[in-house]
């Protein structure tokens, strides 16, 4: 009998953990059975890849070349459909090189487009969470939003033309939506008129106010011609009044010259006598100079007297003072005869110095034993002081990297780290020793290594305080967790010792499999943390392979049979069963470590603070022997001083003698030396005075040219007189020519004055006129060389060939009709102006774009009209087709929703549980807010709750999402549908109602094809024939398919059942 839907007939697949498998589903329930880990769902994994789906629909992995066994190249999947008249058979290989897939049809080359094309065909929908549910994916059913729901079943179970119709109502409601937003432009429209009446009166004000505007621009123009104008009649009138006082000055210049020229003949007579005076004080100067110059040899003469009688003062001085040194040498020889007469002869003092000598130097050698002592302390000091600095700074970094690992816990385990400050303070309440969370006291020896550690220690225990008491650890948690109410972990190290366990062999047995190293010895840690991780952890017995381990791994868990491995980048596991001694194999990629990439040397740590401690024992003993020697030294030194004292008063005691003789020798000569420098005073007396009478003749000569010289310089005094008195006469005169001459230039300077002030006024007239003009230019927009515009130009009737071109061009201006109309003065301009300017400003707000936008605001309504006519013709077409696309998708819905509802609850009924699916409408018009709402209740004290991702318990969402399935499961729009593993997380007695109505639904002759997956049974279930039961083994020893004998499994199970009865 072919089936009227197309089914799942074979599946072929060499891929994932299968070298090569064929499943032959049954018609109706297939139910695949087997523990987790055999490949239960690499069939799903199958059925999906094989029927164009996504690897990222599954929720395994992204790509698809990670599906394909490990170490193969490629894998295929290969799935044959019952289907009239013809199976098709629809085959994808995967390429893992470049992540690739090739697909055929019927064995027969195609490409994903034709399979999808085939695929959608046949109403398959391997991403439909309502016929396709994988394992990963369980969860995700009840995230599903209503809406979500909604489109899901109708793709499932609905007609082809439902979910098709429920698009074209979405897409139509979203035009209607675009055509709606047409009410607003209409009301726009309004506004746009109603702005455009307001617009018209705007317009009128504006060409209202634009005469005002011209006709002020008109009086603005004129305004500086006229005054232009006004101030050039002022220059004509300006220009006359300076010519007259020009005239005028000159008449008066002329009148002044006979008496101008007498004053200049007397300053000419005035200005001779002045050089002839100034000669004659020239001359009187000199002669003056030179009676200054015999008074200053006069004095010289009389310094020179003085300095011969000085001389001679100084030589008798000098001769009382010899008298005086030899009376008192003389004196002085005579006392220390005197002395050297009463010294008796000294006695022999060379014994006692030789033995002060001799202590003195037995004291100096003392001294420098002493000296060289401090010294070598000194610099030994000096030495373990920088050790000691550099002990402390190296202590310094490994703190911080302390206080790294710790800062790192308080932002991953903040009530960890309270924990261990509490510790810290709180040592002394413990008996034994406790270790803080071993992710402190574990220290790498390389930060390479870190990975491997943290990922063979469980993040709980990387946390845990360690303790040597178990009565210790209990004291700890209660405070910790009871009272303190913080979440840590504690562990106890076991009682004996196991941190020195030796490995099951020695490391060097293994270095041909590229092992390099037991975990132990790649890290250090306290002896309570090391004892605990060697008896919980077994890290003196797992081995740290490279990449060359896992390169030979098949080999080095056949040969060394060892129970964990770690190779560069992968962990690997080997169970042995209890049933069949066969080995299980399971890797994992490693983690990136995170807690122990930061390490510290604990050898170096300890080494360094016992080096620290033995310094400072040093240097307090190194203090205490140079405090013993600087008093040592300090006492040397007094008895050194006081020796050379006793040295030296015993060798003035013998030298005492030897001086005075010596000093009687040396005063004889100075004696000697003093008779013979005596000086003769009366030759002194008659050298003086002949020097004396030279210097008097020479003073008498000085004073007869003196004389000559005093005579010459009063009789120039007297010509001199005479000129000044002649100089004083001619100044009278000419001061008296000077005032007649002022009198008569008064007039003369007013005349200037009114001349000067005349000519200034006309020349500032001249440039105000200039500027006026080039304004009046400016304001007509006039350049200096162009023609006057023609409703500024008038003829000329006026002849006046001396008139100006500047002056011509202003009276053409003035004379013209658009000018002569206006207002001639400035007060009566500005007047006017003011006016025009007043009732411009009353038209505020308005300019030129205002009759811009007003013909803008018309053609925009006009377009507008059109546009809106035409949108309202298509709303009208759009709301005729919404109905009857409406009519056509709505009520087969209600009624598909009703079929789900019914067969819904009664599932839930027959489980004493409450359910319902109804049609969640928010607003009738909103058909994307459309959606499936699904109400359960599971225990009589509540109310029916929407299935949601979180008020539901993982059971309850597994119930309800499996009925919901076998609801739709009846209505038979699919071809298949795939549940992988939904029982996980029921409780035993739903999990059998939800077995047994899986079996009577998905057994009956009208239902699709049904895949359940599960990794385990209840006992005594219900079975029915037309169940099709798939067990999956999995493992090396395994039988080939073709050789599987179910009855002869069956006979031998009995027969083992009456031999154990036996």
């Amino acid at each position: 009998m072919i089936p009227s839907l197309p089914e799942v007939q074979k599946i072929t697949v060499i891929f994932r953990t299968y070298d090569t498998c064929e499943v032959r589903p049954g018609p109706n329930l297939n139910m695949i059975v087997g523990a987790n880990g055999t490949g239960k769902s690499s069939i799903v994994c199958a059925i999906c890849l094989g029927l164009a789906g996504k690897p990222s629909f599954i929720g395994r992995a992204d790509k698809v070349g990670l599906f394909v066994k490990q170490g193969c190249l490629k894998g295929v999947v290969e799935v044959e459909l019952a289907k009239t008249p013809d199976n098709i058979i629809i085959t994808r290989e995967i390429q893992v090189v470049n992540n690739t897939s090739t697909w055929f049809i019927n064995r027969k080359p195609t490409t994903l487009k034709t399979v999808e094309e085939q695929i959608a065909a046949l109403n398959i929908q391997v991403d439909n969470l309502c016929q396709f549910l994988p394992q990963d994916r369980v969860g995700e059913f009840a995230k599903l939003s209503k809406i979500e729901l909604l489109e899901a079943t109708e793709k499932s179970v609905g007609p082809p033309e439902m979910y098709q119709f429920h698009c074209e109502l979405k897409n139509f409601r979203e035009k209607e939506r675009e055509l709606e937003v047409n009410k607003d432009k209409t009301n726009s429209l309004e506004k746009m008129r109603q702005r455009l009446e307001r617009y018209k009166q705007d317009v009128e004000r504006y060409h209202e106010r634009k005469r005002h505007l011209d006709l002020i621009e008109m009086l603005e123009r004129k305004r500086p011609w006229v005054e232009y104008e006004n101030v050039r009649q002022q220059h004509e009138e300006v220009k006359q009044s300076r010519d007259q006082a020009k005239e005028e000055l000159k008449n008066l210049k002329e009148m002044q010259f006979p008496v101008k020229k007498k004053i200049q003949e007397t300053e000419e007579y005035f200005k001779n006598l002045d050089i002839k005076i100034r000669d004659k004080a020239s001359e009187i100067k000199d002669v003056s100079q030179k009676c200054k110059q015999k008074q200053d040899a006069l004095e010289m003469k009389d310094k020179q007297i003085e300095e011969i009688h000085q001389a001679l003062r100084m030589k008798k001085d000098e001769e009382m003072d010899r008298q005086v040194k030899i009376h008192n040498t003389q004196k002085m020889i005579e006392e220390w005869k005197n002395e050297l007469s009463t010294m008796a002869v000294s006695a022999d003092l060379q014994p006692q110095t030789d033995a002060v000598n001799n202590e003195l130097k037995k004291l100096q050698e003392e001294r420098a034993n002493i000296d060289s002592d401090i010294s070598d302390l000194t610099a030994e000091k000096m030495n373990q002081k920088r050790e000691e600095k550099r002990i402390t700074e190296r202590l310094g970094q490994l703190n911080n990297i302390m206080n790294m690992k710790e800062e790192n816990l308080k932002g991953k385990f903040r009530d960890t780290h309270s924990a261990l400050m509490w510790l810290r303070n709180n040592k002394d309440k413990f008996k034994k020793k406790v270790c803080e969370p071993m992710m402190l006291e574990i220290n790498m020896k390389d930060n390479r290594h870190a990975k491997y550690v943290e990922n063979h220690i469980s993040s709980n225990d990387m946390r845990a305080f360690v303790f040597e008491s178990q009565e210790d650890m209990e004291k700890f948690l209660v405070e910790m967790r009871d009272h303190q109410k913080l979440r840590v972990n504690a562990v106890c190290a076991p009682a004996e010792s196991r941190a020195e366990s030796l490995p099951s062999r020695p490391i060097e047995e293994l270095h041909r499999y590229g092992f390099f190293s037991y975990l132990r010895e790649l890290f250090d840690a306290p002896h309570p943390v090391m004892s605990y991780l060697c008896s919980q952890y077994h890290v003196h017995d797992v081995p740290v392979g490279t990449e060359k381990t896992r390169n030979m791994i098949e080999r080095v868990i056949q040969e060394t049979k060892l129970r964990q491995i770690y190779t560069a980048e992968e962990k690997y596991i080997v169970k042995v069963s209890a049933y069949t001694n066969l080995t299980f194999t399971t890797n994992t990629s490693l983690r990136e470590a995170q807690f122990l990439t930061s390490s510290v040397d604990t050898d170096e740590r300890r080494q360094l603070e016992n080096e620290q401690q033995d310094i400072n024992n040093t240097l307090k003993s190194l203090d205490m022997h140079l405090t013993t020697l600087f008093e040592t030294q300090k006492h040397l030194e007094h008895r050194d001083n006081e020796l050379r004292q006793q040295k030296k008063e015993l060798l003035e005691r013998g030298n005492r003698r030897r001086q005075l003789e010596s000093k009687i020798g040396v005063k004889y000569d100075s004696l000697r030396q003093l008779e013979e420098d005596a000086i003769s005073l009366e030759d002194e007396y008659q050298q003086a005075n002949v020097k004396i009478k030279e210097i008097n003749t020479q003073k008498a000569r000085l004073v007869t040219e003196l004389m000559h010289h005093i005579k010459n310089c009063i009789s120039l005094n007297i010509l001199k007189a005479d000129l000044v008195l002649q100089s004083t006469t001619v100044a009278a005169e000419k001061n008296r020519l000077e005032s007649e001459c002022n009198e008569g230039s008064v007039q003369l300077r007013a005349a200037e004055q009114r001349f000067c002030e005349l000519d200034e006024r006309k020349r500032l007239l001249t440039e105000n006129c200039k500027e006026l003009l080039k304004k009046a230019q400016q304001v007509c927009k006039l350049s200096p060389d162009q023609r006057l515009p023609k409703e500024f130009q008038t003829v000329c009737t006026k002849t006046n060939l001396h008139m100006s071109l500047k002056f011509r061009m202003l009276y053409t201006i003035l004379t013209s009709p658009a000018f002569q109309a206006l207002p001639t003065t400035l007060e009566e301009i500005d007047a006017f102006l003011n006016e025009e300017k007043t009732r411009a400003s009353c038209f505020t707000g308005l300019n030129a774009s205002v009759v811009e936008e007003y013909n803008k605001q018309i053609e925009e309504i006009q377009q507008l009209t059109e546009y809106l006519e035409e949108k309202k013709k298509e709303l009208d077409n759009y709301k005729q087709n919404i109905s009857q696309v409406k009519e056509r998708w709505l009520n087969p819905l209600k009624k598909l929703i009703e079929q789900i509802n019914g067969k819904f609850s009664n599932f839930f009924s027959s489980m004493q549980c409450v359910g319902e699916v109804d049609l969640h409408v928010e607003n009738e018009e909103e058909y994307d807010k459309y959606g499936i709402r699904i109400r359960v209740k599971f225990h009589r004290s509540t109310e029916l709750h929407e299935l949601t991702p979180y008020h539901q318990s993982g059971g309850e969402k597994s119930v309800s999402t499996m009925l919901y399935l076998m609801a739709l499961q009846e209505l038979n729009r699919c071809p298949f549908r795939v549940v992988d593993e939904i029982n996980q997380g029921m409780d035993p007695m739903n999990e059998r109602r939800v077995f047994e109505l899986v079996v009577k639904t998905a057994c009956k002759e009208s239902t699709s094809q049904y895949f359940f997956i599960t990794p385990k049974l209840l006992q005594n279930l219900t079975y029915n024939d037309k169940m099709t039961v798939l067990f999956v083994y999995n493992g090396p020893f395994m039988l080939e398919a073709n050789k599987w004998n179910l009855k002869s499994f069956c006979r031998r199970r009995r027969r083992l059942g009456r031999m154990d009865e036996q």
